[in-house]
């Protein structure tokens, strides 16, 4: 007796999968509902269960072959031994224990592979090994980190013992299926090899623990800033663009007695800390490759330009005051300007469909989105990731501070995941956190446009009064959008920006607040 595995309906619309992935092979025993295969569709990308307990007998549709809703995937049979001959289709191992895997130095122990990480990722970069040869691990211990265009992760040991050998060092690439350590049993032997790659350091700089080390760890890391810790009364710690590194100031010059009156004496001025890249020749990290090549394919494909309008948000400002100290107390974390933007930002989405909807090139169609799922630019040390807040059109001004609080520290830790990055309908850069006025943010791909929002000061205006116009000192703040001019004109970016300037100037948010 035979059951049929078929391709399920995975949602509206969806009418056929990709098969990405096989987790068994003909041959192998499955449990029922144990994870056969993994699918990708339009909408989701999900794993498909075995129907039934017994063996593979056979897999009808390779990996990177499509199958329509309702076709033949595979077919389980009664566990006889008797499993139908055919080549397998080649799968990507997973980052388990695999029998009678032999390093070089002869010692048998099970690969450590680099496992699938999420739709179209095909390798990734080793960064650093949280494990050194001769270590003892115990199974799902984080071994190494990998870093992906998609995402930073770590990947665990598939088994208890003594990590024998590193086959792929720091900075090194490996493709999705490819071994990249060996693990043995508590009384296996080493291998006899060098350690992987650890960077040296500047020249001229001062040599720092790991240069003293004869077992080479891996440079050490200065965490980022806790999410937790309450932001003080300017502070913007939580922003999603404040950089993670807390750098030692450098040190202050002692304070000289005051000179006699009749001379005048410059204050000395402390010189910034030189950069150890400073004449520096270093490899490109993936990441920034990624990060240029789609800014490039952007520009490319798009016809792209920037509209600039400026607010007055001192309303916002002053709200944010008295609210943020009751804010913190309640959420462990600062309230920060930047999460009014995100939901003044999302509600004038809304109105404005346009601005928040696709071209599809090939279909010779637009899609425009009913939900808005907004990125957040996060400056990190590997560079810019951009996480995305689902559904932020359906939070107030405290649920998306959550959110922007999870996904920079995820940002910044290496604990981001494949959907924490993808499905972006709209992305905001906060530019100004770092003290620019504006910016000419580039439109990633298969968006339409970007927002930027620039750094928040004070300087006096011109306000209207009964009395007539008078000048005033107000918090001011630069709005730019950049989009794409094959789907927006000029006049649909200058109203959604006029729309978005009235809700931060009105800075009606206190219901956001009040019912948190």
């Amino acid at each position: 007796m035979t059951v049929s595995v078929t391709l399920p309906a995975l949602g509206e619309s969806v009418s056929e999968g990709t098969v990405t992935r096989w987790l068994k092979q003909v041959g192998d025993t499955v449990e029922a509902d144990e994870p056969l295969l993994e699918i990708s569709t339009d909408k989701v990308d999900t794993e498909i269960p075995s129907p039934a307990s017994g063996v593979l007998v056979s897999i009808s549709v390779p990996e990177d072959e499509t199958v329509e809703v309702g076709g033949e995937l595979a077919v389980i049979g009664e566990d006889t031994g008797a499993a139908t001959s055919q080549p397998a289709p080649a799968a990507a191992p997973t980052a388990a224990e695999v029998p009678s895997a032999e390093g070089t130095s002869g010692s048998v122990g099970s690969d450590v592979v680099l496992p699938a990480l999420g739709e179209s990722v095909s390798e990734g970069t080793v960064t650093r090994w949280l494990k050194q040869v001769g270590d003892t691990v115990e199974a799902d211990e984080p071994l190494l980190e990998i870093s992906t265009d998609k995402v930073d992760t770590e990947i665990p040991s598939p088994v208890s013992g003594v990590l024998l050998e590193i086959l792929v060092a720091e900075d090194e690439t490996a493709e999705v299926g490819a071994r990249l350590a060996v693990v043995g049993g508590p009384t296996a032997t080493p291998a006899v090899q060098t350690a992987p790659a650890v960077p040296s350091p500047a020249v001229g700089a001062p040599p720092g623990p790991a240069a003293a080390s004869t077992g080479q760890p891996s440079a050490p890391r200065i965490p980022a800033p806790s999410p937790a810790a309450p932001a003080s009364g300017g502070s913007r710690a939580e922003d999603a663009h404040q950089t993670a590194p807390v750098r030692k100031a450098v040190a202050e010059p002692e304070v000289a007695p005051a000179p006699p009156a009749a001379v005048t004496q410059t204050p000395r001025e402390t010189p910034p800390e030189v950069s150890s890249l400073r004449g520096q020749t270093v490899r490109m990290s993936r990441i920034r490759k990624i990060i240029g090549d789609n800014m490039v394919k952007a520009l490319h494909e798009q016809a792209q330009l920037t509209t600039v309008v400026e607010a007055d948000v001192t309303r916002l400002m002053q709200l944010r005051a008295r609210a943020k100290d009751a804010f913190a107390a309640r959420e462990g974390f600062g309230l920060s300007p930047f999460p009014f933007f995100v939901r003044a930002a999302a509600q004038a989405l809304k109105a404005h469909p346009a601005i928040n909807a696709r071209i599809n090139e090939d279909e010779g169609t637009i899609t425009y989105f009913d939900t808005e799922n907004i990125g957040i630019a996060v400056d990190t040390e590997k560079g810019l990731m951009t996480p995305v807040i689902k559904g932020a059109g359906d939070l107030d001004v405290g649920g998306i501070a959550r959110a922007i609080v999870e996904l920079a520290g995820k940002a910044r830790g290496g604990g981001l995941t494949p959907d924490d990055v993808t499905g972006a309908t709209f992305t905001i850069s906060n530019t100004g956190s770092r003290g620019a006025l504006f910016d000419t943010v580039v439109v990633p791909p298969n968006q339409a446009a970007i927002l930027g929002v620039g750094a928040m000061a004070k300087r006096p205006s011109v306000v209207e009064t009964a009395d007539g116009p008078v000048i005033a000192i107000r918090d001011l703040v630069h709005l730019s959008l950049s989009y794409d001019h094959r789907l927006i004109d000029g006049a649909d970016a200058a109203r959604y920006l006029t729309a978005l300037k009235a809700l931060v100037e009105a800075a009606a948010f206190t219901n956001d607040l009040l019912t948190e």
